[in-house]
């Protein structure tokens, strides 16, 4: 893929939040999991643990810990991103267990989402739900702390770009 295309695909990625009831091909399934999984992390510690949600029931479930957003439920596929402090941890210490366990697990949401929009699926980095209901309604470790919801599909909408910052409020050059 030339850089071009890469750059297209950040420009074209917007938060979606209606999906057309249509099946993902179990190829493009396998490789958002390669996405999720080959992410850069600190030390290569690898400090994840995804979920792939494909059942009604456990999708409610996941609508019900996230306060409701329905459009959850309406995508055909739905990721769960887990963080594993302890992984960082072990390595990194504090510093691994506050910060660069999180940096990992964005870093995978990032590749998932990109990915997502290179094949024409709509996908939204969800972050307001209650974790513990998450985990109950999964069934999750203890030591895997939810930190995304990434619901996946063919867009039923496709939303203007969100404005951005002016580039001066947001780089400071030092030379």
């Amino acid at each position: 893929m030339a850089h071009s295309q890469v750059f297209q695909i950040i420009l074209e990625r917007r938060s979606c939040r209606h999906y057309i009831d249509t099946e993902i091909p179990a190829s493009h399934i396998d490789d958002f999991i390669e996405a999720l999984r080959w992410a850069p992390s600190a030390g290569n510690r690898q400090p994840w643990h995804f979920y792939l949600i494909k059942n009604s029931q456990l999708k409610r479930g996941l609508v019900k810990a996230a306060y409701g957003q329905d459009f959850i439920a309406q995508a055909p596929v739905v990721f769960i991103v887990c963080a594993l402090p302890g992984t960082s941890a072990a390595r990194y210490g504090k510093r691994g267990r506050d910060l660069y366990v999180y940096q990992d697990t964005a870093a995978a949401v990032q590749n998932l989402l990109l990915t997502a929009t290179s094949y024409g699926y709509g996908s939204c980095w969800v972050g307001a739900f209650n974790e513990n209901e998450v985990g109950r309604a999964l069934n999750l470790p203890e030591h895997h702390r939810p930190v995304a919801i990434v619901p996946i599909g063919k867009a039923a909408e496709h939303p203007q770009p969100p404005l951005r910052l002016n580039l001066n409020e947001v780089l400071t050059i030092r030379e």
